[in-house]
């Protein structure tokens, strides 16, 4: 359901511009992550920050594709979105001493500190290529294109990018003594 919740603006974004055109699109995305947040806020009861910043990004980046009648907007949402969550894990490793991916996975997985280093600035690697890719295609391809990409391309590597963090994480995991039969 949570995987349903956060791809919904994407989804409805995908199809709004199959049907209607990018600028349509832009408008049904801005409206669908309003909804997201409004009912994850009522419902669930509580909005993680960088839901809050894609929210953020899409309303300003959106909004400027709208209001400037220029899709270069749009096609930068996702760049500045994927740097942004880099500079967060970045940020929170060199200036708060926080690895934010161990706050975040820490209470599913025991790793060793250097392991959890390693994922930390690997997702911050993958975000940064991540945002590059997206602009490459954006500027090297056609409008729909870059959208079947930013639909089914971006979701492919995130998968193939997981799946490996997961075979790496499977030789570090620590087991506590007393789950052990």
């Amino acid at each position: 359901m949570k995987f349903l919740i956060d791809f919904f603006p994407i989804l409805l974004f995908f199809a709004a511009f199959k049907v209607w055109g990018v600028f349509v699109a832009t408008g049904v995305a801005i409206a669908a992550t309003i909804a997201q947040i409004a009912y994850l806020h009522f419902k669930v009861g509580k909005v993680e920050p960088m839901q809050w910043i894609s929210l953020g990004v899409i309303v300003v980046f959106g909004g400027a594709t709208l209001l400037f009648h220029d899709e270069a907007f749009i096609k930068w949402k996702p760049t500045v979105l994927y740097w942004v969550m880099a500079a967060v894990l970045l940020g929170g490793q060199w200036f708060f001493n926080r690895n934010l991916m161990q706050k975040l996975m820490s209470s599913q997985v025991q790793l060793p500190q250097p392991v959890w280093n390693t994922v930390n600035y690997s997702w911050a690697i993958f975000f940064t290529v991540m945002g590059i890719v997206n602009i490459w295609v954006a500027y090297q391809f056609d409008l729909d294109t870059w959208v079947t990409f930013k639909m089914f391309g971006g979701l492919g590597l995130m998968l193939v990018f997981v799946l490996g963090q997961a075979m790496y994480l499977s030789r570090h995991i620590q087991h506590n003594p007393e789950d052990q039969p």
